[in-house]
C-alpha cells in the first residue's frame, strides 16, 4: 500500500484513492469547495514523489513545477510525501479596506494587498480567514483604476467563510492564495462586436469587472447586461449599472426575477452572427442562459461561462 506523508503524520492509503479523501481521513485539514479542480482551495505541494493527477492542465506552469497540485483531481499511486498549502508561508497578506453590504445578503470585501496584485478583470482569489478557511471569490474591481481588490460575498445560506465574513471589520487581515485566470476576461479585438453580459446573484462580481474594462477600452459595440436576483432587493449594482448605461448610450441593462427570466431572456435578439455572450452564476441558471442563447443563434464558441460551484 502507496505511504502518504505529511509533516510527522505516516498514512497508509489505498491504491489509487482520491489524495483529497486520504488526507481529510487520515485527519489533515485541507480546506476544499467545489472538488472539481475550480477553486483551487485544496492545494497541495509535492515535496517526494507524484500523484496521478486529472487535471495537470488547472495549474499554471510556474506552480506545478514548484511541486502545487490539486488534491481534490489527484489519486496517489506510489509513495508520496508532501506539504499543505500554509497562508501565513504561502498566501499574500491584506487588510480590509472596507466591508458594507449592498444588499440583504450582498457583502462587499474591499481588501488591500500588502504587495501590488497584477490581474485581469474576471480573474478570482483564494481568500483565507486567519483560522484558516478558504473560499474562491471573483474580482469585481478594475485593475489599474481601483486602489483596492472588491468581492461580493453571497452570505444567503450559513457557511464557514460568510459566517466569518459577517463578523470581518476594517483593518482586519486576510490571506490571498492563487490567481486564477478563469473562462472570463475582455478582448480588445472585440470592440466591434456585440456583447452580451449574464449575471446570476453574485456571478455579476466578474462581469461588473469586464463590463467596466470594456468601457475603459471605449467598446463600440452594443452591450447587453442582464442581473438575475431572488428579489429586487437584490439587485445590488443596480444604481451603479444605471449610472454607467446613463454615460453610455451602447450599454443596455435589464434587472430581472425568476418570474420575469423568461420575457428578459426573450428580448435578447441575435442581430450580428458575431455576438459574443459572457456568463456567470450558478450552473442552473448558466445552462439556463445557455439554453436560450442557443435557441436565439448565438454560435457556442461564442459563449463563455464561469459556474460558481455550490462547496461539496
Amino acid at each position: 500500500m502507496p505511504e502518504l506523508r505529511v509533516g510527522e503524520r505516516r498514512l497508509a492509503v489505498s491504491p489509487a484513492c482520491n489524495l483529497l479523501d486520504a488526507l481529510l481521513a487520515g485527519g489533515v485539514a485541507v480546506p476544499y469547495s467545489c472538488r472539481a479542480g475550480s477553486c483551487h482551495a485544496c492545494l497541495v505541494r509535492c515535496l517526494h514523489g507524484e500523484p496521478l493527477d486529472a487535471k495537470p492542465g488547472a495549474l499554471d506552469a510556474r506552480s506545478r513545477d514548484q511541486g502545487w497540485r490539486l488534491a481534490c483531481q489527484c489519486r496517489v499511486v506510489d509513495d508520496l510525501q508532501l506539504e499543505v498549502f500554509d497562508p501565513l508561508r504561502d498566501g499574500r497578506p491584506a487588510r480590509i479596506d472596507s466591508c458594507d453590504w449592498l444588499s440583504p445578503s450582498v457583502l462587499r470585501l474591499r481588501l488591500i494587498p500588502q504587495r501590488p496584485l497584477h490581474y485581469r478583470a474576471g480573474q478570482h482569489l483564494v481568500l483565507w480567514t486567519e483560522a484558516g478557511v478558504a473560499r474562491p471569490y471573483s474580482l469585481a474591481s478594475l485593475p489599474g483604476e481601483d486602489p483596492w481588490l472588491e468581492f461580493h460575498l453571497d452570505c444567503r445560506q450559513s457557511g464557514a467563510f460568510s459566517d466569518a465574513a459577517r463578523t470581518m471589520r476594517p483593518g482586519d487581515s486576510l490571506r490571498l492564495g492563487e490567481l486564477r485566470g478563469g473562462a472570463l476576461h475582455y478582448d480588445p479585438d472585440w470592440q466591434a462586436r456585440p456583447l452580451w453580459l449574464l449575471a446570476a446573484g453574485t456571478g455579476l462580481a466578474p462581469l461588473y469587472g469586464i463590463l467596466r474594462e470594456a468601457l475603459r477600452q471605449e467598446h463600440q459595440g452594443a452591450i447587453r447586461v442582464v442581473h438575475l436576483a431572488h428579489d429586487a432587493a437584490e439587485h445590488y449594482l443596480a444604481e451603479s449599472l444605471a449610472a454607467l448605461a446613463a454615460a453610455h448610450p451602447q450599454l443596455q441593462v435589464a434587472n430581472t426575477c425568476a418570474a420575469q427570466l423568461p420575457a428578459a431572456l426573450a428580448e435578447l435578439r441575435l442581430v450580428s452572427r458575431r455576438t459574443l455572450a459572457l456568463l456567470c452564476g450558478q450552473p442552473h441558471s448558466v445552462d439556463t442562459f445557455a439554453r436560450r442563447l442557443y435557441l436565439a443563434g448565438v454560435p457556442r464558441n461564442q459563449v463563455f461561462a464561469d459556474l460558481f460551484l455550490p462547496h461539496a
